[in-house]
């Protein structure tokens, strides 16, 4: 990532002209091999947010133990750890997440 030495803006790569350029300002300069190597961004989905929550080992530290108010949709035991996570965004409700104490068994309501 290159930035404009005039206006502080991220330079664009033009493949065709093989320079750099600033949309902001106009700026432009040669472009050399080092510049020219791109990357991804790498975006992660609400889902493989939640994949990598429920694959974890253990429970969070702000996990609450609940008897007898949920209960366990697999095995039915009635104590869970119960947590909350922001998954989506700031303006939508968090996700609760429970572990069921007896059997391991994670599941989620939003």
């Amino acid at each position: 990532m290159k930035f404009c030495p005039r206006c502080g803006s991220i330079m664009s790569i033009d493949r065709v002209r093989k320079v750099l350029k600033c949309p902001r300002c106009g700026y432009e300069e040669a472009a050399s091999g080092a510049s020219l190597v791109l990357s991804t961004t790498i975006v992660h989905t609400e889902k493989e947010k939640i994949a990598v929550v429920e694959k974890s080992a253990g429970v969070p530290p702000n996990a609450t133990l609940l008897r007898g108010h949920v209960t366990c949709p697999k095995c039915g035991h009635n104590e869970v750890y119960a947590w909350q996570m922001q998954t989506r965004a700031a303006d939508e409700p968090p996700t609760t997440f429970y572990k069921c104490a007896k059997c391991g068994y994670m599941w989620r309501e939003y």
